[in-house]
C-alpha cells in the first residue's frame, strides 16, 4: 500500500494536552499568489487547525509574531498550499517560496532541520509517484509485469539508501520525522525503535513526539506479549545430553547469568566468536557468570574435537546430536547460529543474539565493571 506522508497524519488532535507555550517569530516573502494572508498551522490530512496569521504584502512581505502553544511541527500555509516547519522557542525562521507550489519551491533559513526534513518528504514524495507511474503502466501492460518489477526494484533501492543516508546525516533530529512514513513497522521493527528513540533525544518536548513514542511503545508492548524470547519473559527450560551422557536442564544454572549459546564445530562465525566468550567467561565466571553451549553437530567426535580446540573451559556441553533437528534448537526456534540468549539469575530473558562488543557491554552493565 502506498504511504502518502501528511506530517500530522500521523498524529491525533492534541486538545487538552498539557501546554508550553513558545513565542516565535515567522517572515519572508511569497511570490505568485492571489492569497492576502499567512497562517502558521498544523495539518490533518484534510483540515488545518490555524493558530496565528499575517497579512501578506503586495509584494509577498510578511512577518508573523507571537506564541504557539507547544515546540512542535506546523506548517506555513497559502491558502491550500504549505511547508513544514519544525518550531521551537524563540524560533526565528525566514520562509522565501512559491505561493503555487510551497514544497517544490521555497527556501527557510535559520532552521536547518526543517530544510532537512522538506527535503526528505520530496523524496517520498518522488518515491510515491513512480509508484503510481508503475501501477498506472502495468494496468495498460499487464504483459510488462516482469519488466516493471525489475525496473521498481531499482528504484526501490535508490530510495532506501536514500533514506539511510539521512537517517546517518540527522542523527537525533527532529527532521527525521518523515522517516517513519517510510519505514514498516513489521519488517523493519529495530530501526523504527531507533527513529523513535533518536526523535525523543532530538524533540522530545514536542507533543507530536510524545504521541508518536506513546503509540510506538503500546506497539511494542503488544509485540512484546507475542513473543516468547521478549526481554523480561521466563526463558524456556530444557534437558538435553552432556558430553558424558548425562541429562542436564538450563533450569540446574538457575542462580547464574548464563549466555545459552547455540553453535557448532561446522560453524566458522560460532568459532570465531569463541575466543569472545572465552575471554567473558574467564572474566566474570567468579562474579556469577557462565555458559551453556548447545551444539548443533550430528559427529560427537568433532564436537569434543572443537570444544577442546577452541579452549570452552566451561562444563556445560549439551548436544542430542541431531543436528538442526535439536530439540533444545527447536525450542528456541533456531534457524541460524551462532544464536545466543543471556538469561538473569532468575531464568529471565535479558536479550537475544548478543555477541561481540555488545555482549561485553552487557555483562560491564549487570556486573559494573
Amino acid at each position: 500500500m502506498k504511504k502518502i506522508f501528511i506530517l500530522n497524519a500521523l498524529l491525533i488532535s492534541f486538545l487538552g494536552i498539557s501546554q508550553n507555550h513558545i513565542t516565535v517569530n515567522v517572515s519572508g516573502n511569497i511570490f505568485n499568489t492571489k492569497e492576502d494572508t499567512v497562517k502558521i498551522s498544523q495539518f490533518y490530512g484534510n483540515r488545518y487547525v490555524d493558530f496565528l496569521k499575517s497579512p501578506l504584502a503586495k509584494n509577498g512581505d510578511f512577518t508573523i509574531k507571537g506564541n504557539l502553544p507547544n515546540p512542535d511541527y506546523y506548517v506555513l500555509r497559502v491558502g491550500n498550499t504549505h511547508i513544514n516547519i519544525i518550531l521551537r522557542n524563540n524560533s526565528e525562521v525566514k520562509i522565501y517560496g512559491d505561493g503555487l507550489n510551497l514544497l517544490a519551491y521555497s527556501n527557510i533559513v535559520n532552521s536547518t532541520e526543517s530544510t532537512n526534513m522538506n527535503e526528505f518528504i520530496k523524496v517520498i514524495s518522488n518515491w510515491n509517484l513512480k509508484q503510481d507511474s508503475a501501477r498506472t503502466y502495468l494496468k495498460e501492460h499487464p504483459d510488462k509485469q516482469q519488466e516493471i518489477n525489475t525496473s521498481m526494484q531499482r528504484e526501490f533501492t535508490e530510495f532506501q539508501n536514500n533514506r539511510q543516508n539521512f537517517i546517518a546525516q540527522n542523527p537525533n533530529s527532529a527532521s527525521l520525522m518523515p522517516v517513519l512514513s517510510a519505514l514498516d513497522p513489521e519488517r523493519e521493527f529495530d530501526l523504527y525503535e531507533a527513529i523513535i528513540n533518536q526523535l525523543v533525544i532530538g524533540f522530545g518536548d514536542s507533543p507530536t513526539i510524545k504521541e508518536v513514542n506513546k503509540q510506538f511503545l503500546a506497539l511494542k508492548e503488544k509485540k512484546e506479549a507475542g513473543n516468547m524470547f521478549a526481554s523480561g519473559k521466563l526463558a524456556p527450560d530444557f534437558t538435553e545430553t552432556k558430553i558424558d551422557g548425562k541429562p542436564m536442564k538450563l533450569s540446574d544454572l538457575r542462580g547464574k547469568v548464563v549466555l545459552l549459546d547455540f553453535w557448532a564445530s561446522w560453524c566458522g562465525p560460532c568459532r570465531r566468536e569463541n575466543p569472545n566468550v572465552v575471554k567473558l567467561y574467564e572474566k566474570y565466571n567468579k562474579d556469577g557468570f557462565t555458559v551453556m553451549s548447545v551444539s548443533l553437530d550430528q559427529d560427537k567426535a568433532k564436537w569434543q574435537s572443537a570444544i577442546a580446540a577452541d579452549g570452552l573451559k566451561w562444563s556445560n556441553h549439551v548436544s542430542d546430536l541431531k543436528g538442526w533437528a535439536s530439540s533444545a534448537g527447536k525450542i528456541y526456534q533456531v534457524t541460524g547460529i551462532p544464536f545466543t540468549v543471556l538469561i538473569d539469575q532468575e531464568g529471565k530473558i535479558i536479550k537475544t543474539n548478543l555477541r561481540g562488543e555488545e555482549l561485553e557491554i552487557e555483562l560491564q552493565q549487570i556486573f559494573g565493571h
